[in-house]
Formats: C-alpha cells, sequence, structure tokens
C-alpha cells in the first residue's frame, strides 16, 4: 500500500515527523501485520501451558508497597492495551534490521521468562477481589490465573515497547508530548499490572529489570548491525 497523489505526506501543512511516522508505517506493512499476528497467537498456547504444566508455584510474598496500592478494576482497560502498544513498534519499524532487533528482543524476553516460569514456578497470593460475573475482569482472572507471575511478562514487553518506540520517536523528531505519552502509556500499564490484581512488586520489578536488559541489548545490537 502507498500513498495516492491526494495524500500528499510532503505538503507544508504536514508536519515532517508525522511524514516520517506514515512512511515507516506503510514500509513492509504485508510483513509486520501477518509477523506481529503469528507472533502473538503464537504465545498464548505456550504460555498457558507452561502454567499450567509447571511444577507447585512458591507464592510471592507481599510488600509494604502491595498493600499501599488499591485495587483498580477500572485500570484493565489499560493492563489489556499492551496488546495494541506492543504493536506500535512494528508498525513503526523503518526497515527489516529495526524489525527483526525489535522480535530478536521480544523472543529472547519471552524465552527467559518461559524458562523461569517452567523451572522456577511462581504466583501471586490469592487476593479476594470482586469480580462481577460477566464481567472481563472475572474472564481474566479464570483465565489468566495467579501462575507465571516472575517476571512479569506484562512489564518486560510494556518497558521494551517504550524503549524501542522512544526511540524511533527521536529518530524522526516527533514532539515532546508524543514522547512523553508513550512514557505514560508504559507508565501505567506497569501501574495497572498491580492495581488489577495481576502481580506484585517482586514480578513488577523483575520484568523492568528484563525489559531494560533487553532493551540495552538490542540497542547495542543494531549499532553494530
Amino acid at each position: 500500500m502507498t500513498p495516492s497523489a491526494s495524500e500528499d505526506t510532503s505538503s507544508p501543512s504536514v508536519p515532517p515527523w508525522l511524514a516520517a511516522l506514515w512512511r515507516r508505517c506503510i514500509t513492509l506493512f504485508p510483513l509486520k501485520l501477518v509477523g506481529n499476528t503469528v507472533a502473538t497467537l503464537g504465545f498464548f498456547p505456550l504460555y498457558f501451558w507452561i502454567m499450567k504444566s509447571a511444577g507447585q508455584a512458591w507464592v510471592l510474598p507481599l510488600t509494604p508497597i502491595d498493600r499501599l496500592i488499591a485495587f483498580w478494576p477500572a485500570l484493565l482497560p489499560v493492563y489489556l492495551s499492551l496488546w495494541g502498544y506492543i504493536a506500535l513498534p512494528v508498525l513503526l519499524a523503518r526497515d527489516r534490521r529495526e524489525l527483526l532487533g525489535f522480535s530478536f528482543g521480544c523472543a529472547a524476553m519471552t524465552a527467559i521468562a518461559l524458562l523461569v516460569f517452567w523451572f522456577m514456578p511462581t504466583a501471586i497470593p490469592n487476593f479476594v477481589v470482586d469480580t462481577t460475573p460477566g464481567t472481563s475482569l472475572q474472564f481474566l482472572k479464570m483465565v489468566d490465573s495467579a501462575g507465571n507471575a516472575f517476571p512479569s511478562l506484562h512489564v518486560s514487553f510494556s518497558v521494551f515497547t517504550c524503549v524501542a518506540l522512544a526511540r524511533q520517536l527521536r529518530a524522526v523528531g516527533a514532539p515532546a508530548w508524543l514522547r512523553v505519552a508513550n512514557v505514560a502509556w508504559a507508565a501505567g500499564i506497569v501501574y495497572s499490572t498491580m492495581a488489577v490484581r495481576q502481580h506484585v512488586l517482586i514480578d513488577v520489578l523483575g520484568g523492568f529489570a528484563l525489559g531494560v536488559a533487553l532493551g540495552v541489548v538490542t540497542r547495542q545490537r543494531n549499532a553494530v548491525a
């Protein structure tokens, strides 16, 4: 798909950074669409299989910070928005090398976390929360149980995506408000993991460390490629 003559991204009325983002979006779009869909759909069966098949899980302890964070079910849409957020660096990859770099980071994070889930299974405490029958929150609690807690892949993906997206926005000269929005979105997802009682602080910190580590590794990998 290419912009038509009427979609002139070089027009003076279109900010250069917006035109650059558009060019990134249409580059390799079929490959991005198929690859992101296959990767997302392939992740869940393995994730849930390990959750059900791993050994006895160690229940993670609560910290004073966990007790301070109130249960806030209204943040469920923010929690679920990860699956749209993580697609943005894929969509905005400028070429195959950048696309492969992000894909490598996500695959490496997933492999590391799944190995930890298998050999050191963990779970969050059994929080008593009010989940109205038939709601999205009740469905989440039924499907994604307390296992596979440490490290939080939800947090790892959010942090890694934030780092990758920050590099892309900086490369096109995006305005400061958009870069702040990127960080705020990632922070909101991280906070929501505890507010909807899917994670506790210990596995959030583990997920944060994993996301930062892979962000650094992929940056160095791209720099020498």
